[in-house]
């Protein structure tokens, strides 16, 4: 079953993609490196290597979420054209390598990471990921957590509608990790880390931002059931009066953590 049910596609439309940034230093990772292969896990709909992919000779995505998986490969296999590109409907953490000697040289996981069993993820990473390997663990937060006139108005109705607590997920709500992601990492055979931080300013329209609602987890359509018309209506008109020139303007930080063997 989708953890999103019908989010894909506005995954797809209204999620920001990578910031060009963050392009260039993943591509870095793999200057040099003969037939270099990427693999994605928690691919969503393929964001990371339709940003990626001319710098690699086969592309391989993971993704558990069916829905999700269908939208990556339908805006990936274009792009890779004559190039292999391996998609894998499954959990990160039972991905196996697609053929005898499979080797990835750039493991990337972009605002994934928190829904995966993170130890039993970086194992199989270690199984098949090259000897120089880089493993990237990237994210830049969301509209919940950022903080400014409009987010904080906008996060204010959500808590309106759904409570006081982030909802996480089809049901539940959000809680903070036990452990830091460069904890984590520490403790795994890709313990030598590089942290940057990359200042990332986006302009969005409030249709925009009301379609990017519908791709996340504490907002998901289904979690306001009949009240959803009102919500988005209401969302709309908070936007619209927050908007400068038709434009609301998100100041962001995407962190990117570079781990490789030592």
């Amino acid at each position: 079953m989708p953890l999103f049910p019908g989010a894909a596609r506005a995954y797809r439309e209204f999620r920001p993609s990578l910031p060009e940034d963050a392009v260039a230093l993943l591509t870095d990772t793999v200057h040099g490196t003969p037939r270099p292969v990427l693999l994605d896990l928690g691919t969503g709909t393929g964001q990371v290597p339709a940003a990626l992919h001319q710098a690699f000779t086969r592309v391989d995505v993971v993704e558990r979420d069916p829905e999700m998986i269908a939208e990556a490969e339908k805006a990936l296999r274009p792009l890779m054209r004559d190039k292999p590109l391996g998609v894998h409907a499954c959990p990160a953490e039972e991905f196996t390598a697609p053929y005898p000697g499979y080797q990835a040289h750039l493991v990337t996981c972009c605002r994934a990471f928190h829904w995966m069993p993170q130890d039993q993820v970086l194992s199989v990473i270690d199984e098949v990921a090259a000897p120089n390997a880089v493993v990237a663990v990237m994210g830049d937060g969301s509209l919940w957590t950022a903080r400014n006139a409009w987010t904080d108005a906008l996060r204010a109705l959500i808590q309106a509608y759904l409570g006081p607590e982030r909802r996480a997920g089809t049901e539940g709500t959000y809680t903070q990790p036990r452990r830091r992601y460069e904890e984590v990492l520490a403790d795994s055979p890709f313990c030598r880390i590089e942290e940057h931080v990359l200042p990332v300013v986006r302009r969005w329209t409030p249709d925009q931002v009301v379609g990017y609602l519908a791709s996340t987890s504490f907002a998901a359509d289904q979690l306001f059931g009949d009240q959803l018309a009102a919500f988005q209506a209401q969302a709309l008109e908070l936007l619209e009066r927050h908007a400068v020139n038709g434009d609301l303007t998100e100041n962001a930080e995407f962190t990117i953590l570079l781990a490789s063997r030592p």
